[in-house]
């Protein structure tokens, strides 16, 4: 008889847990480098927000990996990286709101959805890529950032016509 384990043996635990603490902590440290360049510029998903949705993606993603590994039947993980796609969506429209004619938070948004592409990197065992990928984002959101602010400031252009 096939009994349900109520916890895993050090025997099942020793040879995943590294590799789940060098995902998942990829995962956090990327989250927190994004997040803190979001919470320095006063944006709603920031630090916190960050960590947890990359963290959250990275275990989703090992999880789906540690039960293709241990089922030892058909199992797509790329099913669960699907369902997190999903429901990031759901939070980022809520980071968006539109008023007077403008809308807001499509960065923040964007954000939130990037952080959870990094964390389903790392959960797959890719954590260098997960931070070669924070880096490219933090670089667009800073650097990018203050040069749009710079050139293509919607008030600087106004002047330019009037």
């Amino acid at each position: 008889m096939n009994e349900l384990a109520l916890i895993e043996s050090w025997d099942q635990l020793e040879p995943i847990l590294l590799p789940f603490l060098v995902r998942v902590g990829a995962a956090a440290v990327c989250g927190a480098v994004i997040g803190l360049e979001r919470e320095l510029k006063g944006k709603p998903a920031g630090f916190r927000t960050n960590i947890l949705i990359c963290l959250g993606s990275a275990i989703y993603m090992t999880v789906g990996l540690l039960l293709v590994r241990s089922s030892g039947t058909e199992f797509d993980p790329t099913r669960i990286a699907a369902q997190v796609v999903t429901g990031i969506g759901f939070l980022g429209a809520g980071c968006i709101i539109q008023a007077g004619g403008r809308v807001t938070g499509l960065t923040s948004a964007a954000t939130i959805w990037v952080v959870a592409s990094i964390g389903l990197v790392a959960g797959a065992g890719f954590p260098l890529l997960a931070f070669i990928s924070s880096w490219m984002v933090v670089t667009t959101l800073a650097v990018l950032g203050a040069l749009e602010k710079r050139y293509l400031d919607p008030t600087k252009s106004d002047d330019l016509v009037g």
